[in-house]
């Protein structure tokens, strides 16, 4: 199943990234370094960057809300919990485009944001085209595949290191500092990989709530196959996106194994 559905499609695309197309805008195989090259250029790169920019702020303000919706699940939430995780999780599953949209209806200049705003007599802002839309559209998109694996990481906690925190360190902070987030270390990695991966492949949020300026990788690609007829660039550039995954997983995967590392260390 892997290798039909996942590594010889990656494969088809590794070998269209060094072809070229025809005069119908048909790929061709061949062997030319002249996609990535096309690919690392000042434009594409800042597009790149931008991408990993918007990603890395929305998995940090997914990781703040959402350990907050998880503590406040597993510590506070008692019998409770797991229908507060379910009412986080249930708007996930309406289709993603009908989300975004439904979010470029609350933020356009008419939408039930500026409604908001003018009533204080704010003047309204235009949302639309921002990156604090865009941001915020991954936010919302992606704020449950934080808040699941930091769920499982505090249910499994003993609540008892909680409070032996409180009497070695006192104060409520450094409790969680040095021995909470210590503790569920494994489901904040795995939920900012969550995140982040998918984020830094979207195209829909910026193509909804985006404009000219906050283009990500995504939309570039998506732009390659469908309108341009450049395939072998979108190739290119796809190859790029799955080497940037490549390096956060094995980042990720190595954080992880040095953690075991310690905890085994602790142990013995």
């Amino acid at each position: 199943m892997l290798l039909l559905l996942f590594l010889a499609p990656l494969a088809m695309l590794a070998a269209y990234s060094f072809g070229t197309v025809d005069v119908l805008g048909r790929p061709q195989l061949g062997f030319t370094l002249d996609n990535y090259e096309q690919a690392v250029q000042g434009y594409n790169l800042a597009i790149v960057a931008r991408t990993v920019w918007y990603a890395a702020a929305a998995t940090a303000i997914c990781l703040v809300l959402g350990y907050t919706v998880a503590y406040t699940a597993a510590r506070f939430a008692g019998r409770f919990s797991a229908l507060l995780v379910a009412l986080v999780v249930v708007p996930w599953l309406v289709s993603y485009v009908v989300r975004i949209y439904a979010w470029k209806q609350l933020l356009g200049d008419d939408g039930i944001v500026n409604s908001a705003i003018g009533m204080f007599g704010v003047t309204p802002v235009s949302w639309i085209g921002t990156p604090y839309a865009v941001i915020g559209g991954l936010v919302y998109s992606y704020l449950p595949l934080m808040i699941l694996p930091l769920y499982a990481s505090l249910k499994d906690m003993d609540p008892s290191l909680i409070d032996a925190g409180k009497d070695l360190f006192g104060t409520p902070r450094k409790t969680f500092w040095f021995v909470t987030l210590p503790s569920t270390r494994t489901g904040v990695i795995g939920g900012c990989m969550l995140v982040f991966l998918p984020a830094l492949g979207d195209f829909a949020t910026a193509q909804f709530l985006g404009g000219a300026q906050t283009t990500m990788v995504g939309n570039i690609v998506a732009d390659q196959f469908v309108a341009s007829g450049q395939q072998t660039f979108g190739a290119a550039l796809s190859m790029g996106l799955v080497l940037l995954l490549v390096v956060t997983v094995l980042l990720g995967s190595l954080l992880n194994r040095r953690r075991r590392g310690r905890l085994s260390d602790v142990v013995v």
